[in-house]
């Protein structure tokens, strides 16, 4: 396949490397020629130095008979313009898009819009993206990161084993034994900042960051068995009123559970515009590290805060300020990645990578077949792939012991004709099975070469 992607930045970036990486011809756009030229140093693809947007340039990237085109540049404008382009001068048969403001996604997926006045197929908001993970983290509080999988039916969860966890120095395979309906199971552990794929006679630590992977219906069972709460959140505060905190604020006040939110925004302008746009939840003006103000939303009876501005430094001395003012569980946005380790040593409870989420969104939007999903766990640290099987992969008709998988490499999930299952040493990879696996990323190469197949696109 011919892809050309628009924008060099995290996010494009990341794009690149995953389709180049299944050995698609990809070029790379940017106006920023340091940034072309390190994704040509790196990665697979070519690069060209230009606007996005202009004829020309599209034209030099292969756009005439390119397959797909992605635009991933910081304009919104920019990434329309160079959509409608390639559809009105290049035909490019499929065309992405990310867009932030909110105004252009409410006339985009308005009934007044037609493909034919901005030809997009698929867009990508990051704001909204980042918003249902903020979502997810609020639903699974004793998680410190969460992503789905197989449409829902699977979570990726992220725990910290605390000193009165009950299975400490429990070998897994005898988890494994006791819990043995328990459709769960530990697929990475951070442990001293070195991330790894457990094997079965590994035991589990207080401080282990641990990575799990389980069905839907089970992680409520699961967390009680590492020793976490599970006890519903019924009062939150966000701070930071704009797109993504506003799109939090909607969606907790359509929550059956009618769960109690309170809003801080610094922005006039912003807060007075949440205030209008919202029908239960309290707006506050003012700074989101300010200790009265924090009281004055009654912080210390929070059950979580929510800390998504756009500006990370703010998100954690926020979430660390409110955890001291005595509130449960601190959420925080957090768009450095090298900032991460630093959540545990803070009191962060979880996190929010706004790169993550958005690539695993662009990437599920635009593959068909074996690869339908990459989420990033930490600096880039391991991936969790939701693949499916054809009849062509190499380990289709094999049982798990006999698949030559890389030691960074363990299977958290298989779906075999619509039914999640725990994966055993003895299951059988069949065709048409969607299995997760997470993989270090220096076994990412290994796990592509067993599903060397040609990859289709919608």
């Amino acid at each position: 396949m011919k892809i050309i992607i628009c924008g060099a930045g995290q996010v494009g970036w990341q794009i690149a490397r995953h389709l180049a990486g299944e050995r698609n011809d990809v070029t790379v756009v940017d106006n920023n020629a340091d940034l072309v030229r390190q994704a040509t140093d790196i990665l697979d693809v070519q690069g060209i130095a230009g606007h996005a947007s202009y004829p020309d340039i599209l034209d030099r990237a292969g756009a005439r008979d390119a397959d797909m085109i992605i635009a991933a540049t910081h304009s919104d404008e920019v990434n329309m313009v160079t959509c409608q382009v390639a559809h009105s001068v290049f035909a490019v048969p499929r065309k992405i898009a990310r867009l932030r403001a909110q105004s252009y996604l409410d006339a985009i997926y308005s009934d007044l819009y037609r493909r034919d006045h901005m030809p997009i197929d698929v867009v990508i908001s990051p704001e909204k993206e980042v918003a249902e993970a903020a979502l997810r983290r609020l639903s699974a509080p004793a998680s410190f990161d969460t992503q789905s999988f197989i449409g829902g039916k699977v979570q990726l969860l992220g725990i910290v084993l605390d000193d009165d966890c009950p299975v400490l120095n429990t070998p897994l395979k005898q988890l494994t034994d006791l819990f043995s309906t328990l459709r769960s199971l530990v697929v990475g552990i951070r442990r001293g900042g070195l991330l790894f794929a457990p094997s079965p006679g590994d035991q589990l630590f207080a401080g282990d960051q641990i990575y799990l992977c389980s069905h839907r219906e089970d992680v409520a069972r699961a967390l009680e068995i590492f020793g976490k709460d599970t006890t519903p959140q019924e009062r939150v505060v966000i701070i930071g009123g704009g797109n993504v905190g506003l799109a939090v604020a909607r969606a907790l006040e359509s929550n059956h559970r009618r769960i109690r939110a309170k809003m801080i925004e610094r922005n006039r302008t912003c807060a007075e515009r949440a205030a209008d746009a919202l029908d239960r939840t309290i707006v506050l003006h003012g700074d989101g590290m300010d200790i009265d103000l924090l009281n004055e939303a009654n912080i210390a009876r929070a059950d979580a805060v929510l800390c998504v501005t756009d500006d990370d430094r703010v998100n954690l001395l926020s979430g660390v300020r409110a955890k001291q003012a005595g509130c449960k569980s601190a959420i925080c946005l957090v768009n450095d990645p090298t900032l991460q380790p630093l959540m545990q040593p803070l009191g962060i409870d979880a996190y929010i990578n706004p790169r993550s989420t958005t690539v695993s969104s662009i990437l599920r939007h635009i593959r068909h077949g074996r690869v339908r999903g990459v989420y990033s766990i930490g600096d880039a640290e391991a991936e969790v792939i939701e693949a499916q099987v054809l009849s062509t992969s190499p380990i289709s008709g094999q049982v798990i012991r006999d698949i030559d998988f890389p030691e960074g490499v363990l299977v958290g999930a298989v779906e075999k004709d619509g039914k999640v299952i725990r994966p055993k040493a003895s299951t059988r990879i069949e065709e048409g099975d969607v299995i997760v696996l997470f993989a270090l990323t220096s076994d990412v190469p290994a796990v592509e070469r067993l599903f060397q197949v040609s990859i289709d696109f919608f």
